[in-house]
């Protein structure tokens, strides 16, 4: 059941895109499948994030599942980020954990995500520890706005980046002990190459990925970051993190040799993306404070031909 403050959101509470799927709508009339059909599918083809452009290589069979775990993913996001107030954004997180480990022990379930959800689990034997631990981490987003150290952030890298990999290579018949290793490294090193993108934005929502200690060790001070100075320590700091994510991408990356195919095309193009930042900070020598360095059109159509290239040279090789 949902908390008191859950149970009293209304639809105007929630993000437009939710469509105002509240605790208690869902527990008044639960979602058809037709429904929790559409929901997903809407939801993962309308977003511009690397999910659903993954998904475009998928066989049509593989699609909507797919779709039900980006939903799942996206609610559990949103529900963190874009609600008002941490309080009410614990209160629903903490109804969306009791709707997923009520589906995971058999209950039948009734929001629409879940209902889409239900038979993906069944079909993959997935199990309930990554949704949980995504859970956890956009918990943390509303108690935590820093780290003192790389493995508290590394902690939460587990928890809030590498959970998405790990299913994904359950529902590719891929999970692996070694795949599940290169994923993670894959999936951590996106997430932190996208923290050190985005320091200037993360600061203006109150929160710091830059670990106190790395900090400490290179000299930049809290008050340098409160003033967002670009200083030669920043610079060396900068240099320390980003090279930390290209390592972790670099790492990863065979997990495309592995998987070959389409599949092994969709990493090694993520992958890519994630080292072409790495490349576009350096060209901007660190400058994170003044500029958002992204990835244009050009860059992505480079880096698409680039992942079909190499896609095609490893089918040649194999």
């Amino acid at each position: 059941m949902p908390t008191a403050a859950a149970a009293a959101v209304s639809p105007a509470d929630l993000p437009p895109h939710l469509e105002g799927w509240t605790p208690q709508r869902c527990a008044d009339a639960p979602a058809s499948p037709a429904e929790a059909r559409e929901h997903v599918r809407r939801l993962a083809t309308r977003h511009y994030e690397n999910f659903p452009v993954a998904s475009v290589v998928l066989p049509a069979d593989l699609r909507p599942h797919f779709h039900a775990v980006y939903a799942f993913c996206r609610w559990a996001d949103d529900l963190g980020d874009e609600v008002e107030g941490a309080a009410r954004s614990l209160a629903l997180l903490d109804w969306w954990r009791g709707e997923t480990t009520a589906m995971f022990a058999g209950e039948p379930p009734r929001h629409p995500v879940f209902v889409a959800l239900q038979p993906t689990a069944e079909r993959f034997d997935l199990t309930v520890e990554p949704f949980l631990d995504l859970i956890s981490a956009f918990e943390q987003d509303q108690t935590v706005a820093a780290y003192d150290d790389y493995g508290d952030l590394r902690d939460y890298c587990r928890r809030s980046a590498d959970p998405v990999g790990q299913i994904v290579l359950k529902l590719l018949s891929a999970h692996t002990p070694e795949h599940v290793g290169l994923s993670d490294s894959v999936c951590t090193g996106l997430q932190l190459i996208n923290f050190w993108q985005d320091v200037a934005r993360d600061a203006d929502i109150g929160r710091r990925y830059l670990p106190t200690a790395d900090m400490q060790r290179f000299g930049y001070s809290l008050d340098d970051y409160a003033a967002r100075r670009t200083t030669a320590a920043f610079v060396d700091l900068m240099r320390f993190e980003v090279d930390r994510a290209e390592a972790l991408l670099s790492t990863g990356r065979p997990l495309a040799d592995r998987l070959g195919g389409r599949f092994g095309a969709a990493i090694d193009l993520f992958a890519s993306g994630g080292l072409a930042i790495c490349g576009k900070v350096r060209r901007i020598e660190y400058r994170v404070w003044e500029t958002r360095p992204r990835l244009g059109k050009r860059d992505a159509a480079g880096l698409l031909a680039g992942a079909v290239a190499r896609g095609l040279r490893r089918a040649a090789l194999r």
